[in-house]
Formats: structure tokens, C-alpha cells, sequence
């Protein structure tokens, strides 16, 4: 009896809809683009596309070269993927050879994807030369299944693509479609009806259980699917198995998406594609007020936002920002992506133009709203130096506004830390009241110099009061200082609980205040202690006063 009609067998109905996406001259249309323009394919009758020779990828395997791409016109001459180059070319002079570029094939199919968020952000790659969208719950947008399908070859094919399509229930089905039927919708309950006729390549196995199950007999999917389940098990192995019930739907198969989801979304498709700066932060401007709503609903300002345009012939361009506090005023929000627009201006190529814009949250954070005053107006004070902090950001990097930040840490270089000012702790509530009634205490904290050193200098101390004194005088910059005061010492212990084997900071520091003849204050202090088997203690300059 088939194994298939027992109840473990039985297909999961989930709704799901995949589309495969296959490109399978992607490396050779990658450069006929470049000679031959974007739009090589699609040019009217009346402009016919230069003439050129069949092309032909190479790339070194082993010792010798071989073809790794090709287009239809070489296709056409019965050369073949792996052949070797010196054969293909002694069966026809006139072909032309271009060496593989592996990465520039990659970004190009980077590309493609992030053009495929139009219609769906679950986009996943496919190998070298597929794509795998997700668009369960999307196709209505578009017109149905059949209007999405033939609305996504079209524009593929006025960019220069020959991309073939599979539309299934699961990701391995929509795979089989796309590679071998090329233009096929496949409904729920259709997966084995589309499997049996095709090759065992149809079930993503490896080409040596393929040459295995070959040698057998078994030379499409519908054979497979009638062996019984576990002599094939024992002799090919559990892959192919899996392969099988992912592709009839009887075990899921994830689909991972190659960005992660934004949460909110609003976006707007035009008829008349844009070109401007300006009319882009005005449409900036009419989403980030369909976004207030739902950030209000939901209690949260944006945190990260990204700008998502979408050019005619294919390509996108994605500008992101941050903000140093959860944000969702549409007036700041277009005064941010202004600035981060006039900076990114020569970067920005709108080319014919842009006919979809969309603006995302990429993370948000609950929003407090502030107490207005008896006249309405909200008081903040950090509000302003925040809106002044993420406008510079967006016009000159994340790294163009930093601010100091305590750390737990007793060693003066370590106590604090330098941070880009969106990622600074920021105080949500304001502080509490002394008490009235306890008589207020007051702690004076160590003195610190008004310039600290990033790094310790060393000094020479050539001789103390005391072994555990201050210096009489020492030498630092090959000049020499007299001193005449000196205040300490104050000693910090190294942090044993992070000693680092090696680090110089580890060993117990005395800190003296010194004042030379000059009245000029230094900080120094000496690293070390006197007796004992250790090193001789070592003096260093940490910091100026004045």
C-alpha cells in the first residue's frame, strides 16, 4: 500500500502560498545589461537590439576552465553547463568569454530581492539564482494570483530578466514549477499531480542520489512516490524523504526572510513616478501622518525608521534613520529624512523616477506623553537638544554627535565610556525630592583633573620623600618639574573581578595631586608598591587641572 494515504501522510492545509522566482541566465544578463542597456529585451520592433555574440561565463575548476553560465544564444548551440572552455570554443570560434564574477552576480540578486519587497518583505534567496516570496495574504493587493504573477514577468522582462515563475502551496512544489513548467499556479491538493511526471531534479537532491535512484529505475518523482517509504530510506537516505514530504506539504518547510519585518508599514504606490527631492519629503510627510495613527493605537514612537523608493526599472533605494527618543510627529519625522535626503543627494539616483514609496518602523519603544502647562505647551528640555542631536546625525552619520556616559568602573579610563548619543541613557522620570526633614548630607567626591589622558603617560621620578610619598620633582615631556605641593595619595585598588592577564591596569595605583613651581596642577600617581618580589613601581601622568 502507498504510504502516502495513511493518516501520518496526510497533507497540512495551512493557506500558504509561495512563489518561486527562477533567473536562469541571471550571470549572463548581469552583463548584457551593462553592454546593452536595462531595457535590452523589451526595445520595440522598430529598435532592434544590437547584435551580439553568444556569451559565455567562465570559471576555474580544478585545472581546467569551464562554462558556468550561458546565455540562450550559446544555449541554442548545445554548449552546456561545466563544459570546458577549450571544447566550446573549438566547436564555435565566434562565442564570447567572459571570466565569473560570483560576488557581482550576488549583489545583483540582493537587488532583485529588495525590488521584490513591492510586493511582499518575507523575500528569501534561492541559491545563486532564485528567489522565494512569501506572499500568503498579498496576492489580492495586486489583482489575484494570475494579475501578481504576470505583473511581476513583465517587469522582470522590461528590466532585461528571463525569469521563469512557480506559484504553489509549499516551497519545494513552487520550486518544481518554476524550474520546470515555468509559468504555473499550482492550487492546494495539486502538489503530487505536479510532481509525478517531472524529474527526480524536481525533488532538490543531491546529483548523487539522483544517479543512485537512476541506476535503479526510478527516474521521475512519481516513481519515487510509489516505491515504499523504507527501503528507500535505508538505501538513499532520509533526504530524500524530506524533500518529498516538504514538497507534497506534509512537513513544513520554513522560508526565511533575508531582512527582518518591520512592524508598521504605510506605503504609496504613484502613477505618475517621482523624481524631486521635494516631492519625496512631501510624501514622507503624508505617510508619517498615516503612521501616527497606528504608533498612537499602539502606544509606541518610532525609534529607527527606513525610506524604502522603489525606481521604475528596478532598482531601490533604503535610507534609514535612528532617533535618540521613541518619535512619531510627522513634522519631526520629514524634518530628519530632509536632512538625511540633502546629505545622500548625490548618492540618490532617481533615474526615471519613482513609483512606489514606502516608510517603515524598523523598531519602536513605548512613547510617554509629557504634561502640558495652563498655557498647552509641553515643556521639555531635553527635547530640542534631542531633535538638534538626530537632525546632525542624519545629515552627517551616527557617529557625528557622541556624548559621555558613566561606567561601573573605579579606574578613571574605564569610569567612562563614549557613546553615540542615540544609544546614551536617557532619565524618564524626574528626580525625587530630598527629604525636608533629614538633614541633607554632603559627600564631596575625589577631586578629578579637567583633562584626562586617553592612555597614561610614563614620567621619571628620580627620587621621594618617602617610598610611599609623593615625588620631589620628576620629568615628563624630556622636561623637568619641581614640585612644590603635593596632596595624597589616593589609592585604587585594581578590579579583581576582571583582570585581564597582561593589562597594565592591574596593579594598585597611589594618586598624588602635584603642584610644580609654575603653579600648574598635574595627577599623577604611581603604579605598584614598594618590597615584596614584585617589579619596581612604575610612575605615570594621567591628567591636568589647569
Amino acid at each position: 500500500m502507498n504510504a502516502y494515504s495513511t493518516k501520518e501522510g496526510a497533507r497540512k492545509d495551512t493557506g500558504q502560498r509561495i512563489l518561486s522566482l527562477w533567473f536562469p541566465y541571471l550571470a549572463a544578463e548581469r552583463i548584457l545589461r551593462q553592454r546593452l542597456g536595462r531595457s535590452w529585451r523589451s526595445r520595440p520592433s522598430d529598435h532592434p537590439a544590437p547584435s551580439h555574440p553568444p556569451l559565455v561565463i567562465s570559471h576555474r575548476q580544478g585545472n581546467a576552465q569551464r562554462i558556468s553560465a550561458l546565455d540562450e544564444r550559446a544555449e541554442a548551440l548545445h554548449l552546456k553547463r561545466d563544459m570546458g572552455i577549450a571544447d566550446a570554443r573549438a566547436m564555435h570560434p565566434s562565442i564570447d568569454i567572459v571570466e565569473a564574477d560570483p560576488e557581482a552576480d550576488r549583489r545583483l540578486l540582493e537587488g532583485l530581492a529588495d525590488w521584490c519587497d513591492r510586493y511582499t518583505p518575507l523575500v528569501a534567496l534561492d541559491g545563486a539564482d532564485g528567489l522565494f516570496l512569501d506572499v500568503t495574504g498579498c496576492t489580492h493587493l495586486f489583482g489575484g494570483e494570475r494579475a501578481m504573477l504576470d505583473d511581476i514577468l513583465s517587469r522582470f522582462f522590461h528590466q532585461g530578466f528571463d525569469v521563469r515563475a512557480g506559484l504553489a502551496p509549499t516551497p519545494g512544489a513552487a520550486w518544481a514549477a518554476a524550474h520546470f513548467c515555468g509559468d504555473r499556479i499550482v492550487d492546494g491538493g495539486e502538489e503530487e499531480a505536479l510532481l509525478a511526471p517531472l524529474p527526480l531534479a524536481a525533488l532538490r537532491i543531491a546529483p548523487e542520489t539522483r544517479a543512485s535512484l537512476e541506476s535503479v529505475g526510478l527516474r521521475t518523482a512519481g516513481a519515487v512516490m510509489a516505491a515504499p517509504r523504507a527501503p528507500l530510506a535505508r538505501r538513499f537516505g532520509a533526504t530524500l524523504l524530506l524533500r518529498l514530504d516538504q514538497a507534497l506539504g506534509r512537513l513544513d518547510e520554513a522560508v526565511s526572510p533575508r531582512l527582518p519585518v518591520a512592524p508598521l508599514s504605510v506605503e504609496r504606490h504613484l502613477a505618475e513616478p517621482v523624481t524631486l527631492t521635494e516631492d519625496i519629503e512631501r510624501l514622507v510627510g503624508l505617510l508619517a501622518t498615516t503612521l501616527k495613527g497606528d504608533l498612537e493605537r499602539r502606544g509606541e514612537g518610532a525609534r529607527t525608521l527606513a525610506l524604502l523608493l522603489f525606481r521604475v526599472d528596478g532598482a531601490v533605494s533604503r535610507i534609514a534613520l535612528g532617533t535618540s527618543r521613541p518619535m512619531r510627529d510627522p513634522r519631526l519625522i520629514q524634518k530628519l529624512f530632509h536632512e538625511r535626503l540633502a546629505a545622500l543627494e548625490q548618492d540618490i539616483d532617481a533615474g526615471y523616477g519613482f513609483d512606489l514609496v514606502r516608510l517603515s518602523v524598523l523598531a519602536a519603544a513605548a512613547f510617554d506623553m509629557a504634561q502640558a502647562d495652563l498655557t498647552g505647551e509641553v515643556t521639555d528640555d531635553g527635547a530640542d537638544i534631542a531633535l538638534f542631536a538626530d537632525r546632525i546625525r542624519a545629515r552627517l552619520g551616527e557617529g557625528a554627535v557622541l556624548q559621555p556616559v558613566t561606567v561601573e568602573s573605579h579606574l578613571p579610563e574605564r569610569a567612562v565610556a563614549i557613546v553615540p548619543f542615540s544609544e546614551a541613557p536617557r532619565r524618564t522620570t524626574p528626580p525625587k525630592r530630598p527629604d525636608r526633614v533629614q538633614a541633607p548630607t554632603t559627600i564631596f567626591p575625589p577631586e578629578r583633573p579637567i583633562r584626562l589622558f586617553r592612555a597614561p603617560e610614563p614620567i621619571e621620578v628620580p627620587a621621594t620623600e618617602m617610598p610611599e610619598g609623593p615625588p620631589l620633582n620628576f620629568r615628563w615631556r624630556r622636561a623637568l618639574y619641581r614640585v612644590t605641593r603635593a596632596e595624597g595619595p589616593e589609592r585604587i585598588a585594581a578590579e579583581w573581578w576582571q583582570e585581564v592577564p597582561g593589562d597594565a591596569a592591574a596593579s594598585t595605583r597611589d594618586y598624588f595631586r602635584i603642584e610644580d613651581a609654575d603653579g600648574r596642577r598635574y595627577w599623577l600617581y604611581r603604579q605598584g608598591l614598594y618590597g615584596g618580589s614584585q617589579a619596581a613601581p612604575r610612575w605615570f601622568m594621567h591628567g591636568v587641572f589647569a
